[in-house]
Parts: C-alpha cells; sequence; structure tokens
C-alpha cells in the first residue's frame, strides 16, 4: 500500500513540474507593434507590420505573436495603445517610429518600448532608441579617419533641433575633431559662413596678389604670361585648415552646402567630404561635382537583399525602417532563447551583440548601438570600404 501512495505521490510530482515549466516553454513570446496605421503615414506602418511577418516567416517559429496597434501620429493615442497592450500580457513593443510619439510612455510600467527613432537624448527610462543613431554613426567616422590618419577634420551641423544630439554624440564617440561649427541653412548666410571657414576672402586676395607680382617682375614676357594664364585659370591661392570635413545633414540641404564649399575652391577631390548615413539616396549618384562622397550606413548587400525578398513576398517596395523592424523581431527572439523575458528590466542591461540583416547591435545599459560599414560614392556607384 505503501508503495502505491508512493508511486501515486511520485507521478503527481512530475505532473506539477510538467505543468509548471513545462508550459512555460511553450508560451508564447507576445511582442507589441505601435505603428501609424491610419493617417498620411499609414504605408510606412504597413510595410513596418509586413516586415515583422516576413521576420516569423524566416525564423521559422510559432513561439512569437505580433499585436499591432494604432499611433495615429498622437501621443495621447500612443499612451492608450500601450496601455491596451500591456492588458494583453505585452512585455517588449517596437515601436513608436517617432520620437514625438513617446512623450507618455514613461506612464507605462513594465513594458520596454523598443522605438524606430534614432534620437537617443530625453528618452524615458523605459524606451530604448533603436533606429542608426549619431553615436553609430560617428564610431564609424572616427574607424575611417584613424585608418587614413585624418588630423584635422571639422564637423559642420545645421542650426536645426539636432544640433544638440550631435554635440553630445561627439563626446560619446570620442571623435576627434578640431572645431565643429554650427551652421545658418539660409543660402545667403550659408556661403557667407563657408568662406569665412575656407578662408575665402584671403585665399582669394592672395592670387590677385601673386598676378599683380608676376605682372611687375621683370620675367621674360613668354614666362610671364605662362604663368599669368596659368594663375587665372586658379580661384584662390593657399590652403584650408583642415584635412577631412563632416556634413551632418541630408537631401538637398547637404548639396547646398557641398557647393558651398566647391564655389569657395575647396574640393572634395582636394579633401575628404564625409557626411551621415544617406540610406543610399541615389540622388548622389548623378551629383559627379560633389564625389568622392564618404558616409557611414547599414550592410548594402542585406538591404538589397532584404528589399528583394520583400518585393517578392508583397509586391511593393519596404521603407529603411522595415528592415529595422525585421531585424528587431530577430533581436527580440535571440535574447528570448537566453534570458527570461519577463525582466523587462535587466533584458538589455547585459552587454551583447547580435547579427543581422541591419548589421551587427551592441546591447549595453538600455542601450542600442550599431556597428555600421563605410561607403564612398565615386564615378557614379557606392562602393564598400569597409
Amino acid at each position: 500500500m505503501f508503495k502505491i501512495f508512493k508511486i501515486i505521490f511520485v507521478n503527481v510530482i512530475i505532473i506539477l513540474f510538467i505543468s509548471k515549466f513545462g508550459h512555460t516553454n511553450e508560451e508564447k513570446i507576445k511582442i507589441g507593434l505601435l505603428v501609424p496605421m491610419s493617417g498620411e503615414k499609414n504605408k510606412l506602418g504597413q510595410s513596418i507590420i509586413k516586415s515583422t511577418r516576413l521576420a516569423l516567416k524566416d525564423i521559422g517559429t510559432d513561439k512569437i505573436e505580433i499585436y499591432p496597434k494604432d499611433t495615429e501620429l498622437d501621443p495621447n493615442k500612443t499612451l492608450r495603445s500601450a496601455i491596451e497592450l500591456k492588458k494583453l500580457g505585452v512585455k517588449i513593443i517596437i515601436g513608436p517610429v517617432f520620437f514625438e510619439n513617446i512623450k507618455y510612455l514613461n506612464e507605462v510600467d513594465d513594458i520596454i518600448f523598443l522605438s524606430l527613432t534614432n534620437k537617443t537624448d530625453n528618452l524615458p527610462s523605459n524606451v530604448i532608441s533603436s533606429g542608426v543613431n549619431s553615436v553609430s554613426q560617428l564610431n564609424a567616422i572616427k574607424k575611417f579617419a584613424e585608418l587614413n590618419k585624418l588630423e584635422r577634420t571639422i564637423l559642420l551641423t545645421p542650426d536645426l533641433d539636432y544640433k544638440t544630439e550631435i554635440k553630445r554624440a561627439i563626446k560619446k564617440s570620442k571623435l576627434k575633431i578640431s572645431k565643429h561649427y554650427i551652421y545658418n541653412i539660409e543660402p545667403t548666410k550659408l556661403t557667407q559662413q563657408i568662406e569665412e571657414i575656407t578662408n575665402y576672402k584671403i585665399r582669394k586676395q592672395n592670387l590677385a596678389d601673386e598676378i599683380r607680382r608676376v605682372e611687375l617682375s621683370d620675367l621674360e614676357e613668354e614666362i610671364k604670361k605662362r604663368r599669368i594664364d596659368k594663375l587665372n585659370k586658379k580661384y584662390t591661392i593657399g590652403n584650408v585648415d583642415f584635412d577631412s570635413l563632416v556634413i551632418s545633414d541630408f537631401d538637398e540641404s547637404l548639396k547646398s552646402v557641398i557647393t558651398s564649399f566647391l564655389y569657395s575652391d575647396v574640393s572634395p577631390k582636394d579633401k575628404y567630404f564625409i557626411t551621415l548615413n544617406q540610406w543610399f539616396d541615389e540622388s548622389l549618384l548623378s551629383e559627379k561635382n560633389i564625389q568622392p562622397l564618404y558616409f557611414p550606413s547599414i550592410n548594402k548587400k542585406n538591404l538589397e537583399s532584404f528589399s528583394n525578398k520583400f518585393s517578392e513576398f508583397y509586391n511593393e517596395k519596404p521603407n529603411h525602417l522595415s528592415l529595422l523592424s525585421y531585424d528587431l523581431i530577430g533581436l527580440i527572439y535571440y535574447l528570448s532563447l537566453k534570458n527570461d523575458l519577463s525582466d523587462t528590466k535587466l533584458l538589455f542591461k547585459k552587454q551583447s551583440s547580435f547579427k543581422g540583416k541591419i548589421g551587427i547591435f551592441d546591447i549595453k545599459d538600455n542601450k542600442i548601438n550599431h556597428k555600421l560599414n563605410f561607403y564612398q560614392i565615386q564615378n557614379g556607384s557606392f562602393k564598400e570600404i569597409f
């Protein structure tokens, strides 16, 4: 009788063990998505949702469930959607997309938000910026500068809201710069500033003085004529006090800044012209006068591979943020294999690395940085440097 009781008791213990721990192994990983699903940014939100579904397909697991909620580009709606996700048992949320939407998320306890913004300043303690931030980009620029032994780098930033972010990134990355200029985006004022930075008027006067000196010299007329003809083909005489420049700008504004340097007789053919991540903007390929141009970015081959797969699957082109959200699904799944996802406060504090399509994610102290590649635009094409 005692033996029967003992067997029954052991079996009950085994059943309880399986009930408690076996259920945990099969418990679904619930991931929230906070994206714009209505309004003018609806297409962006749908692209992100599709990319997360594609990630699930590629991972090949049924352990993950995605719960999308609309933000409507409104911080109040974002907060309400986050609270709804919390009630569903969600612990990790990808999103919001835009910095403006994170405003009230510190009111939601026990949830980590992996925002797609690349801004890292003034974030609530439960929000992690997963975008390609300025520190990641300046880290890559620092590596390029060291490889090319650049010693006198100047950095130029437009007088816009992200100038403070750039200043802090300079300190965090320990990028060596000789001077940081904040420039006015108004064209006339910009041109004046670039002339001052390049000592254009002094160099222009140097040329005029040299032409005058040759004209008054005792040289033979034929030699004098040749020298003056050669000088007349120049715009200035004299060098500038930098060997490289980093322009933290984008699109037409970036082109405008570079053009101002060209007018001041400083060319990318003589100095290293470097900028921030341009997401392989193809409009830059046709601008032969601003080449070579250098910039950090995510891995181009992986971006193209993902874009082709996305296009084949959905018959449309993805937004570049779609690749980031695709990788974040993989990152969360990777962390779930090594950690208890219920402890969100510690999940992103431990130092670890994850290799995704976008590149390598470095995770530490609730921060995500990216190890980026580096590219050159030359002769109308993108070339990988490292």
